[in-house]
């Protein structure tokens, strides 16, 4: 096989990688860019199996990243997708509370809006009914206007080809299989490469450890299913979220209304026993279960994180009659009857910090003047890809200097 030369290798085909490659290309423009991919097309992953929700930015702390760019990104995802003609339901968002113990909750989730720039408004019942007059909400909700929808493979197939257009090589079908002297291994042949760019996603944290990073890290999968509803499309109008908890990364079973008008329930955050565990035994790999079946056993025995009370409460959610009776405490009409197929399943690479022993809740990187790794790109991810990648690569740009 010839071995390929590269100025900038990006691995990984998902919104991350892809914009990475991008900005490279724009910022180095004298120099070659090569993203590959291990499957057959991009997005094939986290990316294409995004729920599409072009998310405001009022659940995280002022001082988080992905406070920051879920504000600018949603923005500019938004100017991107009406430049370029792709689709977008501006249906807003809701946040419903089941009782007065969640008031507090939506207080602190309206103070974070506020500190963040956020457009979110606190609202009465009735005046939530007028918005969407199924919700279901105790005294008060959160309304968040610039919410939104969007198709994330029509967004991520234009931002592959803007990609190409610039001269960017995309391979496909072509995967990691190690570090080499120069650059890396891979089953078309060995890629020389300047300077390696790693947002392999649910394998981000093992190619970062060939290259002495994520030390102590590494990503536990967990499974998010959604059921479709049979409902005429507009049945609701705009997404409905419950209270999350705040102590834990996932924003629980909620309403999203996608870019056609269609309604899905979901996600789940069932813990997953190899990182593509999509469906049944599909990409079952022997060690990959035993060494994430055996943590997560010892999470469960532990009860690290919370992940007992986590995992119990999301094995339910396997139940479409569960899902469906979490739905019954945000919206009237509600049947199980309504929820019988599934869509899609979705796999969250979610990064544990084996030192502190706790889930990363905010975005997180490694890198040097040879290598670097977006080992934390969970959601808002897609929502923040522009200036979350505009970011990455002012720390690469400081590093190879």
């Amino acid at each position: 096989m010839t071995k390929r030369v590269t100025d900038f290798l990006i691995i990984g085909g998902g919104i991350i990688g892809v914009n990475m490659a991008i900005l490279a290309r724009k910022r180095y423009p004298d120099r070659k860019v090569l993203l590959i991919e291990k499957e057959p097309d991009t997005g094939i992953h986290a990316s294409g199996r995004n729920s599409g929700v072009l998310h405001a930015g009022f659940y995280y702390t002022s001082d988080s990243l992905k406070a920051k760019f879920t504000r600018d990104g949603n923005k500019a995802l938004t100017e991107y997708c009406l430049e370029k003609g792709l689709s977008i339901n501006r249906c807003g968002k809701l946040v419903v509370a089941k009782n007065e113990g969640e008031l507090s909750t939506l207080q602190t989730l309206l103070e974070r809006g506020q500190k963040n720039g956020v457009e979110l408004y606190e609202i009465t019942a009735k005046e939530a009914s007028e918005i969407e007059p199924r919700i279901k909400t105790y005294q008060k909700a959160l309304n968040s206007p610039n919410t939104s929808s969007i198709d994330p493979r029509e967004v991520l197939a234009s931002l592959v080809k803007d990609a190409t257009s610039l001269g960017i090589d995309i391979l496909t079908e072509t995967m990691y299989l190690g570090k080499s002297a120069n650059g890396i291994k891979t089953n078309n042949g060995e890629i020389e490469a300047g300077y390696i760019i790693n947002s392999a996603g649910l394998y981000a944290d093992k190619i970062a450890k060939d290259f002495g990073f994520s030390q102590d890290h590494t990503i536990i999968p967990f499974k998010g299913l959604y059921l479709i509803s049979s409902e005429p499309k507009g049945a609701i109008k705009t997404n409905i979220y419950p209270v999350p908890d705040l102590n834990n990364p996932f924003l629980g079973v909620h309403f999203t209304i996608t870019v056609t008008g269609k309604i899905k329930l979901g996600p789940t955050a069932i813990p997953a026993f190899w990182r593509e565990h999509y469906k049944g035994l599909s990409n079952f790999k022997l060690g990959e279960f035993v060494d994430i079946a055996s943590r997560e056993m010892g999470f469960f025995v532990r009860n690290e994180f919370g992940f007992r009370s986590l995992a119990l409460q999301e094995i339910l959610k396997y139940q479409k009659s569960y899902m469906v009776k979490l739905a019954q405490e945000m919206s009237t009409g509600v049947e199980v009857s309504q929820y019988r197929q599934r869509g899609p399943a979705g796999i969250r690479a979610q990064l544990f910090n084996t030192k502190s022993r706790k889930l990363e809740m905010d975005f997180y990187y490694e890198g040097d003047n040879r290598s670097f790794h977006v080992l934390n790109s969970v959601s808002p991810a897609f929502t923040c890809a522009f200036p979350f990648t505009e970011f990455l690569f002012n720390k690469i740009d400081a590093l190879v200097e």
